[in-house]
């Protein structure tokens, strides 16, 4: 059986940075709290103009060029996000048209911040499937979109950007290995847009906020440290591998507080957790993918390397992969 290998990454974020004292809009006693509270110290802020397929374009594009691999040989396209372009048609199909990879099928999924765990798992089930060579997964947000900018629960923790990985199938011990992933339906409440679907149409929202994001920060940080650490416990135990093996751990990047309990419940260094949060703040889906490839370009990830990434986001969703680089 052929093995799903990463044969490139890349990641794309705005060129706007906003400092944490840059939100005038809250008191400037409060804005001490957002890195106290979370470790974010800055984020991106897309252009007012462009929408979550120009940022996947970006990724997609330069993944593809750090991979030399020629557009037209792609075979699919899939996209994950939680802020899409519009309700339909899906983003992925206008970066399918962005990149140039005119024979690839394109589509997307929506796991929230889960998106990239689940994302690679599928991705690896379509390759070992034998029925595609290669595929380009890319997870772009854009969160600024879609917060309320007064609101000191959401706003200042959230940031915009891609990232990209092109998956090939190859004859190698290398690739991603195993995954597990899970959902938890009955919390599907304490994270979400729920104005503007078919529960709450946009011409009778229950309150005019419902359009943007809304979150239980208390219960969604006890859900990432409970089911965190489960899913990377279930990932050992299904695969043979001690925690101790693992060379670095690909956290989704929600709160510096979550990825430290994280480190101490797994009786693991904190020095193996890569973090960037404090410049991208939490970018959904997109952060595991984004930090993913900064940890291979720093060369904190290298051949041989055994990986960890793991995710936790709205549904409540959780998910985990195992990868051999």
């Amino acid at each position: 059986m052929k093995n799903t290998i990463i044969s490139a990454t890349a990641s794309y974020l705005p060129e706007k940075v906003v400092l944490n004292e840059h939100l005038t809009q809250f008191p400037e006693s409060s804005r001490p709290l957002i890195a106290a509270k979370t470790g974010v110290l800055s984020r991106r802020v897309a252009p007012e103009h462009s929408c979550t397929s120009d940022l996947a374009i970006e990724a997609g594009q330069a993944c593809l060029k750090r991979a030399n691999f020629p557009p037209e040989k792609v075979q699919g396209v899939l996209l994950s996000t939680s802020s899409p372009d519009c309700v339909q048609p899906p983003t992925a199909a206008r970066a399918q048209a962005g990149l140039g990879v005119s024979n690839a099928f394109a589509f997307d999924m929506n796991s929230v911040c889960s998106g990239s765990t689940f994302g690679i798992c599928m991705a690896d089930a379509l390759i070992r499937s034998g029925r595609f060579e290669n595929i380009l997964f890319i997870a772009a947000e854009m969160y600024s979109k879609i917060l309320n900018p007064k609101d000191f629960g959401t706003a200042p923790y959230f940031g915009d950007g891609a990232g990209a990985i092109l998956f090939e199938a190859g004859q190698s011990d290398r690739g991603v290995l195993h995954s597990c992933l899970g959902t938890d339906g009955e919390m599907n409440a304490e994270v979400g847009v729920f104005g503007g679907g078919t529960l709450n149409p946009l011409n009778r929202l229950p309150n005019p906020n419902s359009i943007y994001l809304k979150m239980n920060g208390r219960a969604i940080m006890e859900f990432a440290l409970r089911r965190g650490s489960e899913i990377i416990r279930r990932l050992a135990g299904e695969t043979g591998i001690t925690l101790g093996e693992v060379d670095c751990f690909i956290c989704h990047q929600a709160n510096i507080n979550i990825l430290r309990q994280l480190a101490l419940i797994l009786d693991v260094p904190f020095e193996k957790f890569f973090v960037n949060l404090d410049r991208y703040g939490n970018t959904a889906s997109a952060s595991v993918i984004i930090a993913l490839d900064e940890a291979i370009q720093s060369d904190m990830i290298h051949k041989g390397s055994l990986v960890v990434t793991v995710a936790f986001g709205g549904g409540l969703s959780y998910g985990a992969n195992l990868i051999r680089f």
